[in-house]
């Protein structure tokens, strides 16, 4: 590292909101100066409600920098304290912000900087120089506009007043949270879990207020379990501005109803599409020929709306009916979500929706139970549009309403091509095409869509039911298998590609931790989702040629 050889002054003002409740705004001076040898010192000013906070950081280049100060001022009184040590000087000053006059404003900013800071730099050079001679620790910055951090006056309080003999004895403390802004409590449980939580929860908020959420989670890097079963447990606290999620803002809103609309252009446009037999021999050639170049005259198809609208009414059904699920399961469990995102897709009609947790949620059954909820409601309806219109197919009375699909749709789902074949017959099933009920298209498109949002990875809502079920180690594994038979083409036909971009994109990440992320679910809960697991690959498993053949599902050709 280098030595400043000159005092340069930068000032940058961000604004940002880190909550609904409070707003703050963030002034970043940058100070260098000869007499600071190798220190890079910040003025950090924040502004929250009616109160205004200056902090001084100053970063050290090399490792013998050990003075640390802390100015805090209280009525034109400043005090300093320089009983801790570290890389890094930090000092706040507290003040009111009433309006005056900005010359006032002027003066007594400068007459606030410490001593060691002049307030008339002699020499003004670029801020440039000093990155040059000085690597800025990305981290510490962060620590100074990152998240809101816990209090350390309430940790003491908290380990004094919260924990103790009876409940949990601390004996280790880490950070916790993503940018380790919160604080995990290691040590050993004086109790069942399941009483222990509860307890600690209500004298929490005896103690501290609504500041902060407690969760309970599995200690990291533990030897050996608990002595009365099952993991060890940690308890981490954070602060309920950063640990809980934001309102859904005007801008969202705006998204959705886009994506909605566009989701029902698509869902007419596979009604349209299923009346390939009956459209235009021009509209045919231009949807099914890869040379045809110029568009036909998109009035030809209106005609054909009308009849696409059951079809159309089918898909968003099954939309609806599945988000509908999520909001039931919800209720009761006073667990807020937030409006669903509909992606339209003209294959399926629609690829589902995401739809996001909007309060924490209290424990892993409750994940279970509203992850399952959405699948499990729209895969009844469509199961039921697929069977009734496979019994429609095969009426006679209603041979006026099918359509002419090609038989090789079938061989798209292992299970649903079994079923199909069982109902229709061998010798409807093992031909060119296949003449079938809209119904059927309805419920195929429907399953698809559904099984596709119950792959085990990420957040989709598989991906939270097994997380819920088995843990996160387990999504972890569940994850790396699906997105391996994404790639490979083994499930999801010519729709895996596109479905293993959209979640690698959209979905990856999976869902934040349970306030009670420990206590297991249940056996008939973890049996449900290994069975709905398990019928997801069935349906996303297409039928190979041989087997086709065999089946009599569709007419294969060999040459």
């Amino acid at each position: 590292m280098g030595t400043l050889t000159s005092f340069s002054f930068n000032a940058v003002n961000l604004r940002f909101s880190s909550s609904s409740i409070f707003r703050q705004r963030v002034g970043v001076q940058v100070f260098g100066s000869r007499k600071l040898n190798t220190k890079l010192c910040y003025l950090i000013s924040k502004e929250v409600s009616r109160e205004k906070f200056l902090k001084f950081r100053c970063f050290s280049g090399t490792n013998n920098s050990n003075n640390d100060a802390d100015y805090t001022q209280n009525d034109g009184e400043i005090k300093e304290d320089s009983s801790n040590t570290a890389s890094s000087t930090e000092s706040t000053v507290t003040t009111a912000s009433p309006p005056e006059d900005k010359a006032v404003q002027d003066k007594r900013t400068s007459n606030e900087l410490p001593p060691s800071l002049s307030s008339r730099p002699p020499n003004i050079a670029p801020l440039e120089s000093v990155y040059n001679d000085f690597q800025i620790d990305s981290f510490k910055l962060m620590e100074l506009l990152g998240p809101e951090k816990v209090d350390p006056a309430d940790v003491k309080l908290i380990k004094d007043k919260l924990f103790g003999y009876s409940t949990f004895w601390v004996t280790k403390e880490e950070p916790f949270g993503d940018l380790g802004e919160g604080i995990l409590f290691l040590g050993n449980l004086r109790g069942k879990r399941e009483d222990v939580f509860p307890k600690l929860q209500t004298q929490l908020a005896e103690i501290v207020g609504d500041k902060y959420n407690l969760f309970m989670v599995e200690e990291p890097d533990s030897e050996a379990p608990d002595p009365r079963g099952g993991p060890r447990v940690s308890f981490g606290l954070l602060r309920k501005e950063v640990s809980e999620p934001g309102p859904t803002t005007l801008w969202q809103y705006v998204i959705a109803i886009l994506l909605f609309l566009l989701t029902i252009g698509s869902s007419v446009e596979l009604g349209i599409a299923s009346q390939i037999n009956r459209l235009p021999p021009e509209v045919v050639k231009y949807f099914t020929d890869p040379n045809a170049v110029d568009p036909p005259d998109m009035e030809l198809l209106y005609p054909f709306v009308e009849s696409a609208l059951p079809l159309a009414y089918g898909v968003l059904g099954v939309l609806l009916f599945h988000e509908l699920g999520h909001f039931l399961a919800a209720f009761p469990k006073k667990v807020k979500l937030s409006i669903p995102f509909f992606i339209p897709n003209i294959t399926l009609g629609s690829f589902g929706a995401i739809t996001q947790f909007k309060s924490i949620l209290p424990d892993r059954s409750t994940q279970v139970d509203i992850s399952l909820a959405g699948p499990f409601a729209g895969a009844a309806l469509s199961f039921s549009m697929f069977a009734v219109g496979l019994l429609l197919s095969s009426n006679p009375d209603a041979a006026g309403d099918l359509v002419q699909v090609p038989s090789m749709l079938f061989q798209g789902s292992l299970l649903l091509g079994l079923i199909s074949r069982a109902t229709l017959g061998y010798a409807a099933m093992h031909a060119a095409t296949v003449s079938i009920h809209p119904l059927v298209i309805a419920g195929w498109c429907g399953l698809t869509t559904t099984a596709f949002n119950m792959l085990p990875v990420g957040c989709l809502d598989g991906g939270r039911a097994v997380q819920g079920a088995y843990g996160k180690g387990a999504l972890v594994g569940f994850g790396l298998t699906t997105y391996t038979l994404l790639g490979l083409g083994v499930i999801g036909g010519p729709l895996s590609l596109p479905w293993g971009l959209y979640v690698l994109i959209c979905q990856r990440t999976p869902e934040k931790p349970c306030l009670n992320d420990v206590t297991e679910v249940g056996t008939w809960r973890k049996t449900a989702v290994t069975v709905a697991v398990f019928l997801v690959v069935l349906t996303l498993l297409p039928v190979w040629d041989e087997l086709a053949e065999e089946l009599g599902i569709g007419l294969v050709s060999t040459f």
